[in-house]
């Protein structure tokens, strides 16, 4: 048996025979040199099928890519992002047509709640301010008379115990101002009138001057202090003890400068030296006190008119004006505590809060001795710095810096 036969022997009969390379076989047949494949001689040739092309060779098969030379990716589950248009913008029109309309809201809103105002205001008889035989020409300017009450109205017992204002009944004239507002562009002129000062009240001859509105109330009190200091008064404001503690309290309480320390039982109040802020029972306690001082009556209207400023000017504030939360309780707190003559209304209440947030000048009308009258001893007035004084006020003039530096 030749070697091939024995190598056919030991094949199984499934096993094919494999062929020998292919130019291999190409002599065999004696084919000629030119049908011979160039390049590799017997290496095997893979061919792939790419997009419908038939494509021989022995790198690998790419895909087709786009015109960036670079795979394109496959799309996302939810296909390719569609690209966005163009952003809506808002026109001026439109931020005009806004604004507008929150303008239109906040007046509004500003016109009811002065209307509302308005409403509330008053609470005295009428004719506090009528006409009456001699009564003086009206001036230039706006005279404003300024009352603090000491009426327990409102207070309960226990109130009047924690703010020590005694039991007593009626109503009595505790601190009483001239305010003058110019009508140029000067400052205004805030005037304390002592209460004890020596007058001649109209039909009851000469007492202290509050002594006229325990007689003959509001009306009878005009007619006194327009009779001493020839000016009309124009408007006429009063406050009474718990008008003025609720007040206070509505603004968050008033800053002050406290002079001097303060310990005073009877006012139930004791301050320490030096700015700080005094709520409404403290601030009660600092206009009432006649502790300190050569001259306590005199001290006491100098700190009258420091707090009245103040409150005023606070109040008057933008930051409490255009606050909801204070604005609206103030004004439900200055409605119920104040009461103002029947002529007087909610932009006669705007003047003078703007004018005493001006800062005004301050003064006391001057005064030098006493006097003995139906009450008992007065403070009498000097004359000729007086008349110097309110004749000023009645030319709608600046009061002469003399005439303040000896109020002060």
């Amino acid at each position: 048996m030749s070697e091939d036969d024995r190598t056919r022997a030991m094949r199984s009969p499934g096993e094919r025979r494999p062929l020998p390379p292919r130019n291999d076989r190409l002599r065999a047949a004696g084919a000629p040199a030119h049908q011979f494949p160039q390049g590799a001689d017997d290496a095997p040739r893979s061919s792939s099928r790419v997009y419908g092309r038939r494509r021989s060779g022995s790198s690998p098969v790419r895909p087709l890519s786009g015109g960036s030379g670079r795979a394109s990716e496959p799309p996302g589950p939810r296909g390719p992002r569609e690209p966005r248009g163009p952003r809506r913008r808002i026109r001026g029109g439109t931020i005009f047509k806004i604004i507008a309309a929150l303008l239109v809201v906040l007046v509004l809103s500003a016109a009811g709640l002065l209307f509302w105002i308005d409403g509330r205001l008053g609470g005295l008889p009428g004719g506090v301010l009528d006409d009456y035989k001699g009564r003086p020409d009206d001036t230039p300017g706006t005279n404003w008379l300024l009352v603090g009450s000491d009426s327990r109205e409102g207070l309960t017992k226990r109130q009047r115990r924690k703010l020590a204002t005694g039991n007593s009944e009626g109503r009595r004239t505790d601190s009483m101002m001239l305010l003058h507002l110019p009508e140029g562009g000067d400052k205004p002129t805030l005037v304390s009138l002592p209460r004890d000062s020596a007058v001649s009240i109209p039909g009851h001859g000469r007492n202290k001057l509050n002594a006229a509105y325990a007689i003959g109330g509001p009306r009878l009190l005009v007619q006194t202090v327009e009779t001493v200091t020839g000016l009309r008064v124009d408007n006429y404001m009063e406050i009474g003890f718990a008008g003025f503690v609720d007040i206070v309290d509505a603004v968050g309480g008033v800053e002050i400068n406290v002079r001097a320390a303060v310990n005073d039982p009877k006012a139930g109040l004791k301050l320490k030296k030096g700015t700080q802020t005094l709520n409404g029972a403290q601030a009660l306690g600092y206009v009432r006190t006649r502790k300190g001082g050569a001259l306590p009556d005199y001290e006491r209207t100098k700190r009258q008119r420091q707090f009245l400023s103040a409150v005023v000017k606070k109040a008057a504030s933008p930051g409490t004006l255009i606050n909801p939360f204070t604005s609206i309780p103030l004004a439900m707190s200055a409605t119920e505590a104040v009461a103002v003559d029947e002529d007087t209304g909610v932009f006669d209440m705007l003047s003078l809060g703007l004018a005493m947030g001006d800062s005004p000048v301050t003064t006391v009308v001057p005064f030098g001795g006493t006097e003995i009258v139906a009450g008992g001893q007065a403070v009498k007035w000097d004359r000729a710095k007086a008349l110097e004084l309110f004749d000023a006020l009645a030319a709608d003039k600046p009061v002469p810096k003399e005439i303040i530096d000896a109020g002060n």
